[in-house]
């Protein structure tokens, strides 16, 4: 069992090492407070910029664990930081990244000519880092071909991870299985005991608001469907689970049977900080937080 540890966020050493829209830093203190006491294996099937195994790992409370996400450029991302690390660092070093839309899109049609082959996978890598890091705010998205088309960010002074932190990342992966697949394919690997966190694309509360198109097919309504159905059996298996989600009728419709807290939060993809402002999300849990 993986034991109760210190829930200061601020004491972390290891920090994520890609921007994320819709990323769980700012709701990290929140949902800190409702993990349950203890659990066995841990597992992440929408690991994003990973922030919460991140929190987790530098609180002491990540043993066995397993994360996944269907994006394979951010799949292989991880796994050549926690494989192939100190040619991953050479690579990234020996690339000219330079903060300028014409550098950014020399890189990005790189990225798109090489994205999936088998014998670019470190330079897919480090140019994964450079454009998430020089796009605008982090986000991934992709066109009908899946290719890679988010504009340059125009930021004035964006900066990648340093060695020391990509190391301290890799090392938190070195026990870490890492899938590219669907959340569903986690469910024969679930035991009683284990705690599952499902952080989905979010249901848009807009029109203007939908940014699922995290790959080239989408998170549709009738995935948001089986996410719950997926909840409803980790439940009868025993697991614990967490659930992060837009405050919508149908999303909060779809989890009434189970115990539902409104949070604040701060999560828009606006470059500018005053161009943002407030919202309410929820988190749906099936356990009673520090008690199981």
């Amino acid at each position: 069992m993986v034991e109760p540890g210190k829930t200061d966020i601020g004491i972390r050493k290891i920090k994520p090492i890609v921007k994320w829209a819709g990323g769980k830093r700012q709701l990290l203190s929140r949902m800190l407070m409702d993990l349950p006491g203890q659990w066995n294996r841990y597992f992440e099937p929408f690991a994003g910029g990973s922030a919460m195994i991140v929190a987790l790992s530098n609180m002491g409370r990540i043993g066995k664990a397993a994360i996944g996400d269907t994006n394979p450029e951010l799949v292989n991302l991880y796994i050549e930081v926690r494989d192939n690390i100190e040619d991953l660092i050479k690579e990234l070093k020996s690339i000219q990244f330079i903060n300028e839309r014409e550098s950014y899109l020399s890189a990005r049609k790189r990225f798109n000519a090489i994205r999936g082959t088998e014998d670019n996978k470190t330079e897919r890598a480090a140019l994964f880092l450079y454009l998430n890091r020089h796009c605008f705010n982090g986000l991934w998205r992709v066109n009908s071909k899946g290719e890679f088309n988010v504009p340059f960010g125009k930021y004035s002074n964006p900066s990648l991870p340093d060695a020391s932190e990509i190391r301290g990342f890799s090392e938190m992966l070195q026990d870490v299985e890492i899938k590219c697949s669907d959340f569903e394919t986690i469910l024969p690997e679930v035991e009683t005991g284990d705690f599952v966190y499902l952080d989905p694309p979010y249901e848009p509360i807009s029109r203007t608001s939908s940014f699922t198109s995290y790959t080239k097919v989408g998170f549709t309504p009738y995935d948001q469907g089986r996410l719950r159905d997926m909840c409803r059996k980790l439940d009868n298996l025993g697991a614990m689970f967490m659930v992060s989600n837009s405050f919508s009728p149908s999303v909060m419709e779809l989890y009434s049977e189970f115990t539902i807290k409104k949070v604040d939060a701060n999560r828009f993809i606006n470059r500018d900080a005053k161009g943002r402002s407030g919202t309410v999300e929820i988190l749906v849990t099936n356990y009673v937080p520090g008690k199981i």
